[in-house]
């Protein structure tokens, strides 16, 4: 059955009333048959399925809400921002939520705005979505938020901008920083310095607590913190400062952008990494693994958490009444390359290279450097 229109004109898209005269049903059924609902005969489900896609029709995305309460689209409130973290995350939540058979709608926030997350919030919730994921990772200082839908809380505790029954999602940064500065300290170095984050980001925060961990359960030194904007020009900048210090042997860096940054200055000021100064870093970005020397850092598994919290959304939105299920933990990765080494002091002495005769005869000992 096709229906036609005038000469010249694109056929109609077909309409629930066509698959019902084709099924040979009423429009009514046809709507409960195709948003889901029981009570439906096999033999009527099967032909209304076979008429919908003879005629290529697909249910109205307004006409679906309208059946069955829900819009199939998850709002995200998410910082305007390139950072290779926060954007990376938001695009392992567009993944997860399109696999899941939803939507996004995007909201972005400016930093140093104390209302754009409460503004973003209520903006979604006129959309109607039915969900609601918060990817906000800077402490503006809102107040918590009253919300009738779920709340997935990413990259953010739950309260800083959410409701406090948000779900939620995410490595621990703690650990994750606590293990790129032990590393460094079963390396053999007495201490570790920490180029961090800006303090008002909650990562930031959580990257130096777990630095602070390390040391504290070690017994060993804390450094004064030199704080960085996550950009590799800062970590170039933050380096004057650390390459003057004397007992500088090692640093973990909140983000692999600063170690970068960082390991340029080190070069040029005349300080080798990893034979004079060891550097670790944060994320994992694609780069670490070809800059000179190779960056050793702690990765973060971003498509992993973005689908576990969806998971858990989706859980919260289809099934209110049920038990949530077990979040799963994100496990600890330490990607071990070149950048880091036990310090001088701990790595055996080096071998004395034979003396090269040259050509009249003579052997001479090779050039001290």
């Amino acid at each position: 059955m096709t229906r036609g229109t005038g000469r010249g004109k694109t056929p109609a898209a077909p309409r629930s009333v066509d698959v019902a005269q084709l099924a040979g049903v009423s429009q009514k059924t046809v709507s409960r048959v195709l948003n889901g609902e029981r009570y439906v005969s096999e033999d009527v489900r099967r032909r209304v399925l076979e008429a919908a896609e003879q005629l290529g029709y697909r249910l109205n995305s307004a006409a679906r809400a309208l059946a069955s309460g829900r819009t199939r689209t998850i709002g995200v409130v998410a910082l305007g921002t390139a950072l290779y973290g926060p954007a990376s995350l938001l695009i392992g939540v567009e993944r997860a939520a399109r696999d899941a058979g939803y939507a996004l709608s995007v909201v972005n926030t400016l930093e140093g705005d104390p209302g754009g997350v409460g503004g973003a919030v209520q903006s979604l919730l006129e959309r109607g979505v039915d969900g609601i994921v918060v990817s906000e990772p800077i402490d503006e200082g809102a107040v918590p938020l009253a919300s009738d839908v779920p709340v997935l809380a990413l990259g953010a505790p739950a309260g800083a901008g959410t409701p406090a029954s948000a779900i939620a999602a995410g490595v621990d940064s703690v650990e994750l920083a606590r293990a790129a500065t032990e590393h460094l300290l079963d390396l053999g170095h007495r201490t570790v310095h920490h180029l961090a984050g800006p303090r008002k980001w909650f990562a930031a925060r959580d990257r130096q607590a777990g630095w602070c961990a390390a040391l504290t359960a070690h017994d060993r030194e804390q450094p004064a913190v030199v704080e960085g904007d996550w950009s590799a020009a800062s970590g170039y900048e933050a380096g004057r400062e650390l390459a003057a210090r004397s007992d500088l042997t090692a640093v973990f860096a909140a983000n692999d952008d600063m170690a970068v940054g960082l390991i340029r200055f080190l070069t040029e000021a005349g300080l080798r990494v990893p034979e004079d100064v060891s550097v670790v870093g944060f994320d994992d970005i694609p780069l670490a693994a070809y800059v000179l020397p190779p960056l050793t850092t702690v990765r973060q598994p971003f498509d992993d958490v973005a689908r576990e919290g969806l998971r858990l959304l989706v859980h919260a939105i289809e099934k209110p009444e049920a038990e949530p299920p077990a979040p799963q933990s994100q496990p600890v990765e330490l990607v071990v390359r070149a950048s880091t080494a036990p310090p001088a002091s701990r790595r055996p002495p080096a071998q004395p290279r034979p003396a090269s005769p040259d050509p009249d005869g003579e052997a001479h000992s090779p050039p001290v450097v």
